[in-house]
């Protein structure tokens, strides 16, 4: 015994890979931002998750480094979440009802590097971009039919993000032991 309750870190990415393999075909439900229902299992979510966090890693989010969400709770924000703890990064969600300079600070604040949002907030955002500083990208949570035609830097389609992608990622660089923050060497 070497002095540990556990033989792996406890991470936030676990909670879902426990999930999907002792409850693969437990069904998710969520309502959509249209209204309508989604519905998937716990499997499907933590391929999609994984899939998701290697995207990340492929448009160059560093371990340590802050996505953020702009978004109502849906299937998509679900699988964000994971995703982002699972490759290493520091997930962000900025709540929707704060005044758009507040958004701003906040966002300006946390070093965000992509900011994943609904479609509700595209205006907002095409608003808010130029005073985002440290923003490398937007990620539409929609399918490529219903991707915006808006004026943001480096948007992205989050289906085709995930379309493109394989599922073998997921919680391979823990942050533990290790102390981030702004100001430190991030190599």
């Amino acid at each position: 015994m070497q002095g540990l309750m556990m033989d792996m870190p406890l991470l936030i990415s676990g909670l879902l890979r426990h999930a999907a393999r002792h409850h693969a075909d437990t069904e998710i439900v969520s309502k959509t931002v249209d209204g309508s229902v989604h519905r998937y299992t716990y499997r499907d979510a933590h391929k999609r998750a994984r899939k998701l966090a290697n995207a990340l890693q492929g448009l160059g989010v560093r371990p340590g480094e802050r996505v953020a969400t702009l978004a109502w709770n849906s299937d998509r924000h679900f699988e964000i979440y994971y995703a982002v703890a699972g490759s290493g990064a520091v997930i962000h969600t900025i709540n929707p009802r704060l005044f758009p300079d507040q958004i701003t600070y906040i966002a300006n604040h946390a070093e965000d590097q992509f900011i994943f949002f609904d479609l509700t907030f595209t205006a907002l955002l095409e608003k808010l971009a130029p005073l985002l500083k440290t923003v490398k990208g937007y990620v539409a949570m929609c399918g490529r039919e219903a991707t915006p035609k808006a004026a943001l830097p480096n948007l992205l389609c989050y289906e085709d993000l995930l379309e493109k992608q394989k599922d073998d990622l997921f919680a391979i660089r823990p942050l533990v032991g290790r102390a981030r923050s702004r100001g430190q060497d991030r190599s």
